[in-house]
């Protein structure tokens, strides 16, 4: 079968219209994949603008303070141990001991630590002689009968 050089023109213009639609359509793809590429370098290239290595060094700095931050809340849960035991609440009451003795220079001093324990420390000053009695206390109960002003002062302390 032969075709006339008309039909023969036809299909060449035809064929040279396909080949051009292609070659647009080749170009635009290229255009495409180069700005594919290019959001590429930024997301996996090297040097600064390497999104992916930011984010896992940004990610091991966050480990890096999560664990500074759970070391920082065990070290104050000891302190915070610490600061219980110590003596923290602390009264004086001063008094008369005996009628005929004046100027109050008799004196309870408390010093207990946050849970009540700690002790009582009482000076009883009379004209002519003077006696020291230290009385310990553990959770608020003491280990011998407290005079009403070393109750005194142990409530003062406990009230600060």
């Amino acid at each position: 079968m032969h075709l006339s050089t008309s039909a023969a023109g036809w299909i060449a213009l035809g064929a040279a219209a396909v080949a051009v639609v292609a070659l647009l359509a080749a170009l635009a793809h290229s255009l495409a994949l180069r700005r594919v590429r290019k959001a590429q370098l930024v997301l996996l290239g090297g040097g600064k603008d390497d999104l992916v290595d930011f984010a896992v060094s940004l990610q091991a700095r966050i480990d890096d303070l999560h664990r500074a931050v759970d070391e920082l809340a065990a070290a104050l849960g000891r302190i915070d141990r610490r600061v219980d035991d110590t003596v923290s609440k602390t009264a004086i009451v001063r008094y008369d001991a005996y009628e005929d003795t004046g100027g109050h220079q008799s004196a309870s001093l408390a010093l207990l630590d946050s849970a009540r324990t700690g002790l009582v420390l009482t000076a009883i000053q009379g004209r002519d002689y003077a006696r020291i009695y230290m009385k310990e206390l553990e959770r608020g109960r003491a280990s011998v009968a407290l005079s009403p002003e070393e109750q005194e002062a142990v409530e003062r302390a406990m009230g600060r």
